[in-house]
């Protein structure tokens, strides 16, 4: 009976052992969870940064163009058209 009952002992301190593993994954696995929650939250408001300074950039690169720099006045002339497209179709829906 000794031996069983060592054998027990063995298998109550690995069993032991192995939920006290899993708790430990189980709590680096939520941790990883939440740097990534946190991660992606960060990648986002960056993405929406750029997508600002994109649009900015434009900005100013058109109104260099209009202040009397000749290299992007080509770029300035396109966009200017495409607005008064967009200005035009507007004013044609209203017709309607």
């Amino acid at each position: 009976m000794s031996a069983i009952a060592e054998i027990i002992d063995t298998l109550e301190n690995k069993v032991e052992k192995l939920f006290s593993k899993m708790r430990g994954l189980e709590q680096n696995n939520q941790d990883l969870k939440n740097e990534l929650i946190k991660t992606a939250s960060i990648i986002q408001t960056q993405s929406k940064q750029i997508e600002a300074l994109k649009v900015q950039y434009e900005t100013l690169k058109v109104a260099n163009t209009l202040l009397g720099s000749d290299d992007n006045k080509r770029d300035t002339k396109l966009k200017i058209n495409s607005l008064i497209r967009e200005i035009d179709y507007c004013i044609a829906q209203l017709s309607d």
